[in-house]
């Protein structure tokens, strides 16, 4: 089965899981009359629409590259976590403002035992769904997948609340830890649809990775060659599960086209052999300068000016810059 095949048969695995559970949940509303209930019922209505746009999404960010999108279509999983981050950001404005109400006109709470068991088995099936989307998500560099999957986390947990003020209830006979428990959530709800939204924003915006960044620098350190005299430039956008890299690599100008376009395809392979996603990597080459000579790791270079020093060593901090590098 390929990756694609796996994220869209993950993608509708939550679908069903979330709507199924939507029911449950209503149903628990219904036997308690529980705000917190409630909220954790409402929450999970944005499940479905979330998981709805996360498969679309999945399928979207599955289609090869075309004239009008020549990267492809993965930020569309940016979008999709995006449009889960605002529903859910909604969701808890409209959750706080019912549990104020509910702390300020406290009203009775039924069958709380019905309520804690149905709530309880949604909290399973959400853990035990969120923590596959999540790994599998991980593994396949999917941000849709661990956005869905993060959500059914957050879902959980607003189950487990939910069931805790139960009890309470239940054990105290005050009410107010109904409403109190809802305020909670709402809160928390909040905090996490901010988050996502953050996380969007940054993926569209195409906002320096710089765990990625970091990997590519240094294998490209790890694997050097002496023909590789410098680095700079050094750029890594997100498409998906799949990245765009390109670079400027200065290299001794007397080589032949023949000599550089080997060298760069080498770069490009072993940057490819590194990412277990789909590496899209242009390197741009420079000749090189006498200003280079000091740190020109090339052996017995005919034209050489300056005498070797010592090796620049790449790193975040200087790679990145567009700018040679060279010795003060």
């Amino acid at each position: 089965m390929t990756p694609t095949q796996i994220k869209r048969r993950l993608g509708l695995l939550s679908l069903i899981v979330s709507a199924g559970l939507v029911a449950i949940k209503f149903y628990a509303y219904y036997l308690t009359r529980s705000q917190a209930v409630l909220t954790d019922a409402l929450e999970s209505i944005i499940n479905v629409f979330t998981s709805g746009f996360a498969l679309y999404s999945l399928y979207l960010a599955g289609l090869p590259k075309d004239e009008n999108h020549p990267y492809g279509h993965g930020k569309i999983e940016y979008l999709s976590i995006g449009f889960e981050g605002a529903l859910i950001f909604i969701a808890g404005a409209f959750i706080l403002y019912g549990a104020t109400k509910g702390l300020l006109h406290p009203h009775p709470v039924a069958r709380p035992d019905w309520g804690v068991l149905l709530l309880a088995s949604t909290a399973v099936v959400n853990l035990g769904v969120g923590l596959l989307l999540v790994r599998t998500g991980k593994r396949l560099k999917s941000v849709a997948l661990v956005g869905d999957g993060q959500h059914l986390y957050i879902d959980a947990l607003t189950s487990i609340v939910s069931s805790a003020a139960l009890v309470l209830v239940a054990a105290t006979g005050v009410v107010r830890f109904d409403s109190g428990a809802a305020l909670l959530l709402g809160g928390f709800i909040l905090v996490n649809g901010g988050r996502m939204l953050r996380r969007s924003v940054s993926g569209l915006m195409d906002e320096t990775d710089t765990a990625i960044v970091t990997e590519v620098i240094a294998e490209l350190q790890a694997q050097r060659r002496a023909p590789w005299i410098d680095v700079h430039n050094l750029r890594v956008q997100r498409y998906g599960a799949n990245l765009h890299i390109d670079c400027h690599m200065q290299m001794p100008y007397y080589f032949t086209l023949e000599q550089v376009h080997t060298q760069l395809h080498e770069i490009e392979e072993l940057i490819r052999a590194r990412f277990a996603v789909e590496v899209e990597m242009f390197v741009h080459a420079d000749p090189c300068t006498f200003a280079a000579c000091s740190l020109c790791l090339m052996p017995d270079c005919p034209v050489r000016q300056h005498p070797f020093q010592h090796e620049m060593a790449w790193n975040l901090r200087n790679a990145v810059r567009n700018e040679r590098h060279q010795l003060g």
